[in-house]
């Protein structure tokens, strides 16, 4: 069994690769970062070097693979500050890697599984597609229309055996915000055990993938548990 993982390089991305390949698939892990990906080579799984948004390269990329998995990953995070204040630049780059390359990679993969019958697309969304946050407006946007294409795409695939699910983070502690907070702003969000951690996120995919055939899970929300102190509820103290 094949399972392509995009944004395999670190955080979640690198955590689900090596969740699968652990559960005996043949993985293959899509990122730009080459370092990265002759790690995970050194640790028996297949990498591929490709700029997803490069079309003629992701299709020789995918030259000869038929995913049984595939889970759209990769993604960015816009520096954060009001809509009015990014540039045209910044607005088309998160487009075009949280949107455009999920939109790309799936269109190359899904007929395929549509045509043996079955397979599993994942997608990595975030709360903030289903929840407004300030300075995030375009990020919010790109990870709306994840979520949106994700259930739709559902509905499409579900009478040929494919199932979809949207996996829904909440803050999951990845590199996501080292070009965009202080080293002291990110260790404060992440201090106290307050944020999942990226295995936590491989965990839940593989269980749901591991599902009977007829069991379609549409997403799922991975939070943690303290995430309300975001909204003013207040951590017990121990």
């Amino acid at each position: 069994m094949q399972a392509i993982v995009t944004g395999a390089t670190s955080g979640i991305g690198r955590a689900i690769a090596l969740a699968l390949h652990g559960a005996g698939y043949e993985v293959i892990a899509f990122g730009r970062q080459k370092d990265a990906l002759a790690e995970l080579q050194a640790l028996g799984l297949k990498t591929r070097a490709v700029d997803l948004s490069d079309r003629a390269a992701l299709a020789a990329a995918l030259d000869g693979l038929a995913a049984d998995v595939l889970v759209n990953n990769a993604g960015m995070m816009p520096r954060m500050a009001p809509f009015c204040d990014l540039s045209d630049d910044e607005i088309d780059q998160a487009v075009a890697v949280n949107l455009g390359s999920v939109l790309a990679m799936t269109r190359a993969v899904a007929p395929g599984m549509r045509a043996r019958g079955q397979g599993h697309i994942f997608f990595t969304g975030s709360t903030a597609g289903h929840a407004p946050f300030a300075n995030l407006s375009v990020y919010c946007a790109t990870k709306a229309a994840v979520g949106g294409f994700a259930q739709a795409l559902r509905l499409d695939m579900a009478p040929h055996g494919v199932r979809v699910t949207e996996i829904v983070a909440g803050r999951v502690e990845t590199s996501l915000y080292k070009d965009l907070l202080p080293e002291a702003a990110r260790a404060a969000m992440y201090a106290g055990n307050s944020a999942v951690q990226p295995h936590d996120v491989a965990s839940m995919l593989t269980a749901v993938l591991a599902l009977p055939q007829y069991v379609d899970v549409a997403r799922f929300d991975i939070l943690p548990t303290h995430q309300a102190t975001a909204t003013g509820a207040q951590k017990k103290d121990k």
